[in-house]
Formats: structure tokens, sequence, C-alpha cells
């Protein structure tokens, strides 16, 4: 399966005809489609340390094959000791390809390495979109566990263009995120 489009050629030809079965549209536009990817990691020990910075850049972009960026702080917040603009975070933004790639190697290689794996809870946001909440960025092989620092978590947000959570939940199920007690109607 190392072609990367796969998922990309199953959602043309199996997910979007199944979502149109199962939601009665009328047109194929209004088949929901996953636009993109947003994988953030809040680092708020890294105003102690730049090279924390660093090395979540490195590994961030590692996993996801795009360079990702530092975020930073909107406001001086005396009690964090955070400075307007100091580093706070890494965050990448994934779309087309490397979102499927993504998306791809997620579902099968690192959600299935998490200890004790029972699947994701299914929370969305309201609008369709949904976030997961990685613990440990360990599960992607491309992290060496012995040359990691620290663990470090992550949020991965799949923002989809679906208008209610029901369908952006189908849209991403469809892909084969392992939801728990997914509902297999």
């Amino acid at each position: 399966m190392g072609n990367t489009a796969s998922l990309k050629k199953e959602y043309a030809e199996r997910i979007a005809p199944a979502l149109m079965k199962q939601f009665n549209y009328t047109s194929a536009m209004q088949i929901p489609v996953l636009k993109k990817i947003v994988i953030n990691q809040g680092l708020g020990m890294a105003t102690a340390d730049k090279k924390i910075i660093d090395v979540a850049i490195n590994e961030i972009s590692a996993i996801t094959g795009q360079k990702a960026v530092a975020t930073v702080s909107k406001k001086d917040v005396a009690n964090f000791k955070l400075r307007k603009k100091m580093p706070i975070g890494v965050m990448v933004t994934l779309r087309r390809e490397r979102m499927y790639e993504f998306l791809e190697k997620l579902i099968r290689v690192a959600l299935p390495r998490i200890r004790d794996f029972k699947g994701i809870e299914s929370k969305f946001d309201g609008r369709g979109n949904y976030t997961l909440g990685v613990q440990e960025q360990i599960i992607f092989p491309e992290i060496n566990i012995d040359s990691i620092d620290r663990i470090l978590g992550m949020n991965i947000t799949f923002v989809t263009t679906a208008k209610t959570d029901e369908e952006g939940y189908a849209l991403l199920k469809e892909f084969g995120l392992p939801f728990k007690n997914a509902k297999n109607d």
C-alpha cells in the first residue's frame, strides 16, 4: 500500500459515494471533504528553554514531512514569565497529498502503537471538525525513542467542510479513524 494517493483515491471511489448515499445529498458538492490537518504542540515549558522549540520543530517536521513553525505568544503574561512574541508551541498545517499521507500513517501505524488502545474519542466541535489529542509523539515511526528528551503530546485537528458533527464523524470514520464505540451501521 505504499502509494500515497490511496486514501485520496479511496475517497473518490468509495467514501464520497457512500456519504452521498448515507446523507441523501443531491449534489456532489455537498459531500464533506477533509480540507486540512493542523498539528499543534503547546510547549509552555519552552519559555524556560529555547531548545525545546527547536527539538519540537524537528520532530513535527519529521513526522509530517513538512516544516513546522513556532507559534508565539500574543501578549505578556507576567505570572508565566511570558513575553509577547515568545515561542510557546509548534504547528504545521497539512493539505492535499501530505495531508493524506499523514492521515494514512496516523491510522495504520501511529494509533495502533498506543498502549492499550481502545479507539479515539468522538467529540467534534459542533461544526464537523475534530481534534485528536495524542499524548506521546513516540507513536510516530519517525521519532527515535533513544534520541528524545521528553515525551510531548500534540493536538491533531481535522478540518472538514462538513456542516454537522454527524457528517464530519461519518467522513473521518470512512477514512478509517478508529473511533471508540463506533456505530457500525
